[in-house]
């Protein structure tokens, strides 16, 4: 029973057998499960797998590769004390060696070792990390951070199978999502022609004997192009800013977007249309070379190392244009045509038209292609909604299974 004043600790959301059972206890961590950093290993003892016989190496980062040795072996909860993941937790079964990035964890008497691994997740570890360089979580700092703990180890089972049967769907749709877009990878070399080639290896029945297609650069069908605003831009404002980080995947995303006020004349030579391709020409040598289409009917423009090209689009379809520049081939051809500079790379705008050369079908069937990967591209959002709510539901759940010490 909860002391007078004190709201009882005992989580929202509760499975019925459990529902008469006592309070959940407030425990610090060093009581819940026992913690030892792991042990260096040199950089040099880390290895990619090449072969049969090496063992997991984890680190503050998760899994960092292979080694021959081992010094571990069980199933225990791992904590980054390290890295741009400092705190996340990993659940490790079988042989593996704990470099000292990592924090092993073992479950004392009375806690199950699937729902500590859970206890460890919601916890959000990497809140209690210290330094200022680069912050990180000690043993000492971990043992004292507060959580609440069922009494009965058979609420504990029952909470983590209840969330690994989550996980289990999660990663099942997370394979879904991964095998969709590999399928449109391999699409994309059997659509497009191959270098030096004006047919593609897979075609259309409708097309097969229909006419080899033309070769050009791709200036031949552009219309416009020009840069986007090089002006500040703020949280708030009249005309959204689109930028390199609104760019993923060959679409746009409209968040995190920043604003900027114009007068009519000065926006209207700059402002997107839809079917705009848009190249972004100077970021690092990995991101350099993306492309994007524009396919809103919205206000908008874009951030100044962000060229828009305008197509003639009775030449060439722009969704068509934009999946065969988000092709393998036509991404290593894109960015061989970066020059690199200090930190960055950079793409001529002029040169990436002249340069660039695109195999281009009639009409109807670019509108073919084109429909094809509209129809592929709506399932894999669809799968990353789902992946999305999936993962929403399951922290949402966690919030509602383990209760709230704060609250208490």
């Amino acid at each position: 029973m909860a002391k007078e004043g004190k709201k009882a600790l005992v989580p929202k959301l509760r499975f019925p057998e459990f529902r008469d059972a006592e309070e959940w206890r407030p425990k610090l961590l060093g009581e819940v499960c026992g913690m030892q950093a792991g042990k260096f290993i040199a950089a040099s003892e880390i290895l990619d797998k090449q072969s049969e016989g090496l063992y997991p190496c984890f680190g503050g980062n998760g899994l960092r590769g292979y080694t021959r040795n081992y010094n571990q072996s069980g199933r225990y909860s791992l904590i980054g004390r390290q890295g741009a993941l400092c705190g996340n937790v990993n659940l490790v079964e079988g042989d593996f060696y704990a470099t000292e990035h990592a924090v092993v964890t073992t479950p004392k008497a009375g806690i199950s070792t699937d729902w500590n691994f859970y206890n460890l997740c919601l916890l959000n570890l990497n809140r209690f990390a210290t330094g200022q360089a680069q912050p990180g979580l000690s043993v000492d700092v971990l043992e004292k951070v507060s959580c609440a703990v069922p009494k009965d180890e058979e609420e504990q089972q029952k909470i983590a199978d209840c969330l690994s049967s989550l996980d289990e769907l999660i990663a099942a749709q997370a394979r879904k999502v991964e095998a969709l877009k590999t399928y449109k990878r391999g699409l994309m070399q059997q659509l497009f022609p191959g270098e030096g080639e004006t047919l593609p290896r897979l075609r259309f029945p409708e097309f097969h004997d229909a006419p080899e297609w033309d070769t050009n650069p791709l200036e031949e069908y552009v219309v416009r192009s020009f840069y986007g605003t090089s002006s500040s831009t703020a949280e708030r404002g009249q005309y959204p800013v689109l930028r390199m980080g609104n760019m993923v995947n060959g679409g746009l995303v409209f968040s995190n977007l920043v604003y900027l006020d114009l007068d009519r004349e000065s926006f209207e030579d700059i402002r997107l249309v839809r079917g705009d391709i848009l190249l972004n020409r100077t970021n690092s040598p990995d991101l350099v070379g993306k492309i994007a289409m524009f396919d809103r009917e919205i206000d908008c423009i874009t951030a100044s190392y962000i060229v828009t090209y305008r197509l003639d689009m009775a030449r060439l379809n722009p969704t068509y244009c934009n999946a065969m520049m988000n092709s393998p081939r036509y991404q290593a051809k894109i960015k061989l045509l970066s020059r690199p500079s200090v930190s960055q790379a950079n793409i001529n705008p002029t040169t990436f038209k002249k340069e660039l050369i695109v195999a281009v079908p009639s009409p109807a069937e670019q509108q073919r292609i084109a429909n094809c990967f509209t129809t592929l591209d709506a399932r894999i959002t669809a799968a990353c909604n789902r992946l999305a709510a999936l993962t929403f539901h399951k922290k949402g759940l966690m919030q509602q299974l383990f209760p709230s010490l704060e609250e208490a």
